[in-house]
């Protein structure tokens, strides 16, 4: 096969591109039939017709189901960015069609969701009018997942390990302070001043110790010298992370842009008077290599990125 289109030459069809990117989402030959919406014979078939084609084996049948050989991971990888652009290409279509209208899935971590993404929304309801939008909010590896399966068109967020080759990461566009809240009523709340020492009588929740957050935290606090806090709950959820220091005296390290937000007068949150210069390292703008953005996402992209400029 040293030509460069003998696949097409041979017979290769857009059915089996979508069949061999189903197989690799799904694992199992009757539910990537199913995702296609066609019978498992029917599925068989393609996937005979595709070994038949390359002249290679590109699956091994296992107890639990169906294993791509790398021949066949190297067509389902190729095949299923063939699946996303025309995808997109049909967006774009039906964006082109309806005057400006579309649908637009973005990605962030915390901080750039509130600072950069929602004022960005904020402005597109009114100079777009027509767009939807779908926010996604997540550390980097699951937005860099999410990125791989096309279920978002862009995300703000760091270089997830393992996924150089596949996504690209533009210029840093702003780093994450980190500050501490806590519950009206905690006891350190009220001080004028807290000495770092005091914040180790309590419990501090964050995420587990693969979470860049919390990497951040403890290098900080290594680098000032200062013991590990006490952590008898780890947890990437904000909202039992806001539950359990309202109702503890836990104290939470999140992003200053989060702190802001749900902090302040008639809050039942504060932020303690004190920083310990935690901040998560630069994000920027993640996207699949080689993807072109629709015209609806390529505004907003532009919306997002004048944030920062503002």
């Amino acid at each position: 096969m040293n030509e460069p289109d003998i696949l097409l030459r041979r017979g290769l069809k857009l059915s089996h591109l979508r069949l061999m990117a189903a197989l690799a989402e799904a694992g199992q030959l009757g539910l990537a039939a199913d995702r296609l919406g066609i019978a498992q014979p029917a599925a068989s078939r393609l996937l005979a017709e595709v070994e038949r084609i390359t002249g290679q084996p590109v699956h091994l049948r296992t107890g639990r189901g169906i294993t791509l050989t790398p021949m066949g991971e190297a067509l389902a990888r190729r095949a299923g960015r063939v699946v996303m652009e025309l995808r997109d290409a049909g967006r774009e279509m039906a964006e082109l069609a309806g005057g400006g209208a579309g649908h637009v899935r973005i990605g962030s971590v915390t901080g750039p969701a509130l600072d950069r993404v929602l004022p960005a929304l904020r402005t597109a309801r009114l100079a777009l009018p027509q767009v939807t939008a779908e926010v996604v909010v997540a550390p980097s590896d699951l937005l860099g997942q999410q990125l791989l399966s096309g279920r978002l068109d862009f995300a703000l967020g760091r270089m997830p390990g393992g996924m150089e080759g596949e996504l690209s990461l533009s210029d840093p566009m702003g780093v994450e302070p980190v500050a501490l809240m806590v519950r009206r009523g905690h006891r350190l709340a009220g001080a004028s001043r807290v000495q770092p020492l005091d914040l180790m009588d309590f419990d501090w929740v964050m995420p587990g110790p693969e979470a860049l957050l919390t990497q951040a935290v403890m290098g900080r606090l290594t680098a000032l010298g200062l013991p590990q806090p006490p952590q008898r709950l780890a947890t990437a959820s904000f909202l039992l992370t806001l539950a359990l220091i309202q109702q503890s005296n836990a104290i939470a390290p999140l992003a200053r842009a989060v702190c802001d937000r749900f902090a302040g007068e008639g809050s039942p949150y504060v932020i303690l008077p004190v920083d310990l210069g935690i901040v998560v390292e630069p994000f920027g703008l993640l996207m699949r290599r080689g993807a072109i953005l629709t015209p609806v996402a390529a505004r907003l992209v532009a919306m997002v990125m004048a944030q920062g400029a503002d």
